[in-house]
């Protein structure tokens, strides 16, 4: 089954833990200090090496039922009083509430920390405003209601107004937007048992602890417990805004029992049609996704480029490594003619990267493609796994960097992968055509060397393909200087899948990233 999207439509909401004491700062610690954030990243490290030391507890259903009966349009009638934010005019950066009901039925316990004191924050009808059909609500018993999660707001694009830039709401999910970008994708806490048999877990955030920063600061700080029933985890996120935001995560994590596939720093998307749909698609969008491949930078320094798919049925892919340099899920498609879609802008959609701050060893970069009927669903995660096993009573911590960006990282390949297109290998009008199980490929690169590189120069395309023959592998260049093409054709070994892999060479040197994919026969009706 397909991802249901984020946070319109969630396959697993946060549940909350009951209430319990903070964590305390000492009693002179100011908390923009580094010595103060550290102490109480402690302490909640702490209560989740507790709290995973206890069986786990499911939480109990604490929404009021004027809450759990709302439909999707009364619940979008609740909005948040933006003159009631958090800090306010008081600092750069201010933080709005969301309200529980329809999907997010139980909250999670908020915190703010200021002054060097923890003060739990408890729901206030005050802070909303219910129009329409929500306008009844607040004559009925609310007690308990509670919050689903916050939103970060900073000037980003103009001095006089705080821009929305960071989302925490619903299970371990959170969502970042720069500068001139409209969500797309999200990150996650954790992945646990993706696209397994048994059915996947969602690890939730629990609580959180808002640190307020100093009026002039251009970083913040949420800290917050993670629970789910195979471990809990304690996650510290500090969080810098601007053209793209990026933010340093540390995640301190115990197991309560073995977890088959932990997937860290996970990334979930949606493609539904694009350049590489092997079918007609019954839409006036040429394309329709919030990323249109994963990008990875390899421990050994080579970068790969795997276009995503909609596929038919489940695929599960994995890219083996040692210590990554990082990997990213990217929407390199910046133009609008290429989506023709006014409402949803996936021209102006976020890519988010992924880089590990300290060695993470042997093991793989996991890619799940789910079909899915269109772009309601989030049907793309992409997580690191490791070759080391998380058993019952281990701990571990995590430590990495994740950003948005546009088209490309700074850190990008010299010539990258601008489209991947596919069709039938035959010759229109041939009196023996081939079968209609041929492929013929065509792959575009741009930049690095290529840019501005005569069409005679001795570039090469170089393929291997695991399965399956090859035909008419060659390279070209495009008319106007617009790059290079490598194209040839796969006669399938049956029904078997071919994992493919090329890039271009000049002389004796490889001038482009690896375009990867994995043609399946079976995709094509």
């Amino acid at each position: 089954m397909p991802l249901r999207r984020h946070p319109r439509l969630m396959a697993c909401l946060a549940m909350a833990l009951p209430l319990a004491l903070s964590p305390a700062l000492p009693a002179d610690a100011e908390t923009t200090t580094p010595q103060a954030v550290e102490a109480l990243f402690d302490s909640v490290t702490e209560k989740a090496e507790a709290l995973a030391g206890r069986p786990h507890d499911p939480g109990k259903d604490e929404l009021p039922a004027a809450l759990r009966d709302l439909d999707y349009d009364t619940y979008r009638q609740i909005r948040f009083r933006p003159e009631a934010a958090l800090w306010g005019d008081e600092g750069l950066f201010s933080v709005q509430l969301f309200h529980t009901g329809f999907l997010f039925e139980t909250p999670v316990h908020l915190h703010i920390v200021e002054d060097g004191e923890v003060t739990s924050l408890d729901f206030d009808v005050a802070r909303f405003r219910y129009d329409d059909a929500a306008a009844g609500l607040p004559e009925r018993d609310l007690s308990g209601a509670g919050h689903a999660g916050f939103r970060l707001h900073f000037p980003l694009n103009r001095a006089d107004y705080q821009d929305e830039f960071a989302v925490f709401l619903g299970a371990s999910y959170f969502r970042l937007v720069g500068r001139g970008q409209g969500y797309g994708l999200s990150a996650r806490g954790l992945a646990i048992d993706t696209a397994l048999p048994r059915g996947e877990e969602f690890p939730a955030f629990r609580e959180f602890w808002l640190i307020r920063p100093a009026p002039e600061a251009s970083r913040m700080t949420v800290l917050a417990l993670l629970d789910s029933p195979s471990l809990a985890g304690a996650y510290r996120f500090d969080i810098a805004p601007g053209r793209d935001i990026q933010v340093e995560v540390t995640a301190r994590l115990f197991a309560r029992r073995d977890v088959e596939r932990l997937g860290v720093a996970p990334l979930t998307s949606m493609f539904a049609h694009g350049d590489t749909t092997p079918r007609a698609v019954d839409d006036h969008r040429p394309a329709v996704h919030d990323s249109d491949g994963l990008l990875v930078h390899t421990g050994s320094g080579e970068w790969i480029w795997r276009p995503l798919t909609n596929p038919r049925s489940l695929r599960v892919s994995s890219l083996l490594d040692r210590d990554p340099e990082g990997f990213g899920l990217a929407q390199r498609e910046r133009d609008f003619d290429r989506y023709l879609d006014l409402e949803a802008r996936y021209d102006r959609r976020p890519s988010q990267w992924v880089e590990p701050l300290e060695p993470w060893g042997a093991g793989r970069v996991q890619l799940v493609e789910i079909p899915a009927p269109d772009e309601t669903h989030d049907n793309i995660v992409a997580f690191w796994v490791s070759d080391t096993p998380l058993r019952a009573g281990d701990r571990r911590e995590l430590r990495y960097r994740t950003h948005t960006f546009g088209a490309e990282p700074a850190e990008a390949a010299p010539a990258r992968v601008t489209r991947t297109r596919q069709g039938w290998g035959g010759v229109p009008g041939d009196p023996s055509p081939p079968p209609r199980s041929r492929r013929h490929f065509m792959i575009d690169f741009a930049g690095g060397e290529l840019e501005g590189l005569s069409a005679d120069q001795p570039v090469e395309a170089e393929l291997t393909a695991s399965r399956g023959e090859i035909h008419h592998l060659q390279a070209r260049s495009l008319p106007d200087g617009r790059g290079w093409r490598a194209s040839f054709r796969l006669d399938p070994d049956g029904r078997q899948p071919s994992d493919l892999r090329l890039h271009l060479r000049l002389h004796d040197k490889v001038i482009s990233e690896t375009w990867n994919h994995v043609w399946h026969p079976d995709e094509q009706r």
